[in-house]
């Protein structure tokens, strides 16, 4: 089986290009084959020079993760079907489409997720009430990422 040969350029560009736009992987193809760069998620590590936190900071910073991997794994987390940047409102300035504690039904749309210069419509799996909403308007989100979680 021929190994076909690759650009080690254009490959050091697609990895620049994951660094500067937080992407997870980027994949091109041309006319001399298909070229997929990815990266495993950036983890966050919090470092502290000085002196010790105290009790309560380090609990607090340890429960933030439990608190997002909890959100992972809710049962109501609404997920993004794709990547994008996701919008809480129609238009800037606008009320958003859903706020936490409020009661949703079947469809309705509770957000927008911009992909390729098109706005998609992101609604409601089931009816229910919204506790948490995990994003901030016109971040960008990833596939599969926790949205906001209904119960």
């Amino acid at each position: 089986m021929k190994v076909p040969a690759f650009n080690a350029d254009a490959v050091r560009a697609l990895a620049a290009i994951l660094t500067e736009t937080g992407l997870t992987e980027i994949e091109i193809e041309g006319e001399e084959g298909r070229v997929r760069v990815a990266r495993a998620p950036a983890q966050v590590v919090a470092s502290v020079a000085g002196p010790a936190l105290a009790p309560a900071a380090a609990a607090a910073s340890a429960a933030a993760p439990a608190a997002a991997m909890d959100d992972a794994a809710h049962p109501g987390a609404v997920r993004s079907p794709m990547v994008g940047v996701a919008y809480l409102s129609p238009e800037p300035g606008a009320a958003p489409y859903v706020t936490p504690g409020q009661g949703v039904s079947a469809g309705q749309t509770l957000l927008l997720i911009e992909a390729m210069k098109t706005f998609n419509q992101i609604k409601a799996p089931r009816a229910g009430t919204v506790t948490r909403v995990l994003i901030a308007s016109g971040t960008p989100v990833e596939y599969d990422q926790p949205l906001l979680i209904i119960e």
